[in-house]
């Protein structure tokens, strides 16, 4: 049981001062103060300037040490040489909270960063938390506070809003105020000293208000508490984000407005997907997006990908059904039955096809008809309803002929329903109906198409957030152990000779050691070695040359193909070291790779690599391979760890994909095999951290396997060896090492690991086969079954900071107990639940589980577990004060619950 949310002064305030508050036209401290008043706050409000005796009506106080009471939230208008003297006179009275909306601080230069770590001190001093500066404010419209500076407020709504840029806010804002749409929370981060993205997500996961949650991205500090922050909250909320930075020069307006580091645009796309987000590409998609996220019924009703049209106008049917080819979305194929049904309501000259063309003098009737048989046929999954304004039925009447279908399908659960009314005076009063209805409406039939294509991703993004992998998916714990030994051998070696380029014959046993399919060759020295080692090898042969100042051998001469006999060899050997010498006459040789000739029946060249990110970390790519990689640039990027369903849609999201696949008389490649060298590179970047740079180019994918033809590796001295919390990835890999059988005092063997999210039945069903004592042990309320928002809590795991290990019967079928820990506010201890069925209690099972638990926690650095046990639960009392729990609130009378304490570092 915890306490209340140590944001609640941010969020839910009862007081605020506004230091700065003034009435001087056009001063920062009086647009606040101003909207402050006019949004009603539900509370009380205290202006704080020595130059006035009122603001506005309001009694003004000269410091806070005048107020009558400590306010919960601090506002901060003054200038930015005052705010941590500010800061210092609040955290000293106890206030918590604070939004600095004052500037001259980290983007001014050094100045402003000596203000900044002022700032950061006396927060810090007195465990404030704050927001800014340099920051547009905060909106909390459901308690009428808008301590912002912008010009237009916002209606109280489900829809949270996060943001680097005010002025992104501020385009929010008035755009939504020509909406229905409604806000639970408006928030500026600037320059973000305190807060940033981690803490505020944690915070509207958990927030009742909120529904779905958009994001203004332009950098991140910590990408792996920002992506630990971010799955959390796209398992239970739709999440939308607008990230900057998508060009060169893009980033570096980033980095001087913010001080943030903006990552390859294109390793955001990866992260954003594996996050289960969804990435808009500009403002207004972002608006279009908001219209969807609105109501998570619609982002949830989505199962499939195939579009349906229904329009009065050929014309902009054709233009939405290139857009959606164009973003690379299926059309549905409608059914024999739906066309028949069609051709009784439709005059004879309709398009018969999709998109569904009513003809130009289409009549309300004839739009209810169509959008119901269309709804009903079962190779659609959403439909675009599109009207053009004509004379024989009005836009109102179109719309009122659409909208009771619309929100039937919503209310049910069914397919989406969205439209387009083009025009303009004569279609308001209809986009004002869909608006009341709750019907999504666009401008233009590529607004509408752009927003199922954002459904379509999210749907994707969504299935690949339930994908849990571990760090080495395909290998045993004995196999990794052996291979991350031989890796650090041959680190070692090269690093002594002060050297961080691999030769390929390293990067080759590195690989081998990991047994991905690769050809080593053996090193010659001479010509005659060369030929001798090529005899023994068998014919034909090829020849690389061996240089740690030559990266890229072909671009030196140093790469002779299909030499068939000995002759050969050594004249190619010669001239060889003859093209390296012209093209890099410094470059150390250290002798010639002599490799057997790899021939396979149609096999295609690919590329996979490994490249460390600054943002995320190590990223993986696959696409197109070859001399002409950079040219193609057909890749597809991943974060790992990779399972071999990842794998399978990285293949799947590049060009060269299509050629995989059998065509014509050439067969398929053997997927199989390319999936499981994908996750054999995740592996190594995982368990590696210290390899920087790894490509294996090209790798030849074949209809009977793969082969790894020539690789190159860079590696990082200063990276550790090994890094069993994985701090170099940004997503924690499923702990499979968890995983054990556990002996119960009778002997029975019941199978221990962690919670994974294909566990969603069997938690439902152990819950709910609980008895109500037990229920009510666990969760110290009444409850019968755990709602669809709480199994996506308790299955949906990051592991690097919270844990839960099942218990499951011998073949794996049910959950006979569960333990699981989540971190408190401070960051240093984690709360814990435990909950054992009815007939397996008694049997030793609680206290095995609990003592893995504790491990866990003690692993992930955790200072100290925490619990919540009712007095009435003595079984619980007597294990927790066998393993070691003190008592913090004793026992008494009038008293339901006791609160337990394990101290788990000396």
């Amino acid at each position: 049981m915890q306490s209340a949310h140590y944001l609640w002064p941010l969020f839910t305030p009862r007081s605020i001062a506004v230091v700065g508050a003034s009435e001087r036209p056009g001063a920062l401290g009086r647009f606040v103060f101003e909207n402050v008043l006019r949004a009603e706050f539900h509370g009380t409000v205290y202006p704080v300037n020595p130059k006035y005796k009122s603001v506005l009506g309001f009694t003004a106080y000269r410091n806070l040490d005048d107020l009558p009471e400590t306010p919960d939230l601090l506002i901060v208008t003054t200038p930015a040489h005052t705010v941590a003297d500010v800061l210092h006179d609040a955290g000293a009275r106890g206030t918590r909270a604070a939004v600095v909306l004052s500037a001259g601080f980290g983007e001014i230069g050094n100045e402003g960063k000596q203000r900044a770590q002022q700032v950061t001190e006396e927060i810090r001093k007195y465990g404030m938390r704050m927001l800014g500066p340099n920051c547009l404010g905060i909106l909390r419209p459901s308690i009428g506070l808008n301590a912002t500076f912008a010009n237009v407020g916002a209606k109280p709504g489900a829809l949270a809003l996060v943001a680097q840029s005010g002025a992104v806010c501020t385009a929010i804002l008035d755009w939504a105020a020509t909406t229905e749409i409604g806000f639970s929370s408006v928030i500026s981060l600037g320059g973000a000293l305190d807060l940033d993205f981690g803490e505020l997500l944690d915070y509207l996961v958990e927030d009742p208000e909120t529904r779905s949650i958009l994001l203004y991205v332009e950098g991140v500090r910590d990408a792996k508490r920002f992506m630990s922050a971010l799955r959390s909250a796209a398992r239970v909320k739709p999440v939308v984000v607008l990230k900057a930075g998508r060009n060169a020069g893009g980033a570096s307006a980033v980095t001087s407005h913010t001080g943030a580091l903006a990552g390859s645009d294109e390793v955001w796309d990866a992260a954003l997907a594996r996050a289960g987000a969804v990435r808009v590409q500009s403002s207004l998609q972002l608006f279009a997006a908001a219209r969807l996220l609105a109501d998570p019924r619609i982002a949830r009703s989505l199962k499939g990908e195939r579009l349906a049209i229904i329009t009065n106008g050929g014309g902009p049917g054709v233009v939405a059904a290139d857009e959606a080819g164009a973003a690379g979305l299926k059309l549905a194929t409608l059914e024999a039955a739906t066309l028949k049904a069609l051709d009784e309501v439709l005059p004879t000259h309709w398009s018969h096809g999709n998109p569904v063309d009513l003809i130009g003098d289409a009549t309300a009737e004839r739009f209810t008809d169509a959008l119901r048989i269309v709804l009903a046929d079962q190779q659609v999954d959403a439909v675009l309803a599109m009207y053009c304004p004509q004379a024989i039925t009005s836009a109102d009447d179109a719309a009122r002929a659409v909208i009771p279908l619309a929100r039937e399908t919503l209310e049910a659960g069914g397919k989406p329903v969205f439209t387009a009314w083009l025009g303009g005076a004569s279609i308001i009063g209809a986009r004002r109906l869909f608006e009341e209805a709750g019907v999504p409406n666009f401008l233009t039939p590529e607004n509408a198409v752009d927003a199922f294509a954002y459904l379509a991703h999210f749907r994707r993004h969504q299935q690949m957030l339930l994908q849990a992998s571990s760090a080495a998916e395909t290998m045993s714990f004995h196999e990794l152990a052996q291979a991350i030994g031989k890796a650090k051998r041959i680190r070692d070696a090269v690093l002594a000779q002060q050297r961080t380029l691999l030769t390929e014959i390293e990067a080759k046993q590195l690989l081998e050691a990991f047994e991905v399919p690769v050809s080593v060759g053996r090193l010659a020295g001479s010509a005659d070695e060369a030929a001798s080692l090529a005899a023994e090898i068998g014919f034909p042969v090829v020849l690389k040359l061996v240089s740690p100042d030559i990266t890229h051998k072909s671009d030196a001469g140093g790469v002779r193909l299909n030499l068939i006999n000995e002759r050969q060899v050594r004249v190619e050997y010669a001239e060889m070291l003859r093209a390296a010498q012209d093209a890099a006459p410094t470059a150390r040789i250290q002798g010639i790779n002599v490799q057997p000739m790899l021939k396979f029946d149609h096999a295609r060249e690919l590329l996979i690599g490994i490249s460390r990110d600054v943002t995320f970390g190590p990223v993986i790519a696959f696409g197109a391979g070859g001399v002409s990689v950079e040219q193609v640039r057909d890749t597809a990027l991943s974060l790992p760890p990779l399972n071999l369903a990842l794998a399978a849609d990285m293949v799947k999201r590049t060009h060269i994909s299509r050629i995989l696949k059998a065509y014509r008389n050439v067969p398929a490649v053997d997927a199989q095999a390319l999936q499981q060298l994908l996750v054999r590179v995740a592996t190594i970047a995982a368990v590696l951290p210290w390899v920087r740079e790894l490509d294996l180019n090209p790798v030849l994918a074949h209809p009977k396997g793969i082969a790894v033809v020539d690789a190159r590796v860079v590696i990082d001295a200063t990276s550790p060896v090994t890094d069993t919390r994985y701090q170099h990835m940004s997503i924690f890999p499923y702990p499979v090492e968890l995983e054990r059988v556990l002996r119960l005092k009778d002997g029975t063997p019941v199978h221990m690991r962690a919670i994974r999210p294909d566990d969603v039945v069997r938690e439902r069903e152990f819950v709910a086969g609980l008895s109500d004592t037990s229920r009510y042990y666990r969760f110290m309320q009444p409850m019968h079954a755990l709602s669809d928002d709480m199994l996506a809590r308790f299955t949906q795991l990051d592991y690097d900071r919270e844990m839960a290990l099942i218990a499951l019967t011998p073949d794996d079928a049910h959950i006979v107990g569960v333990a699981r820990y989540y971190p408190n506010v401070d960051g240093s201890s984690v709360e814990f639940a435990i909950a054992i069925g009815d007939t397996w209690q008694g049997k030793g099972l609680g206290a095995q589980l609990l003592q893995n638990l504790i491990a866990c926690a003690r692993d992930a650095g955790y200072a100290r577990m925490e619990g919540t046990v009712l007095r009435g639960n003595r079984a619980m009392l007597t294990l927790a004060s066998h393993l070691g729990f003190s008592t913090l609130v004793p026992p008494k009378d009038g008293h339901d619950v006791v609160r337990v304490e394990l101290k788990l570092s000396s």
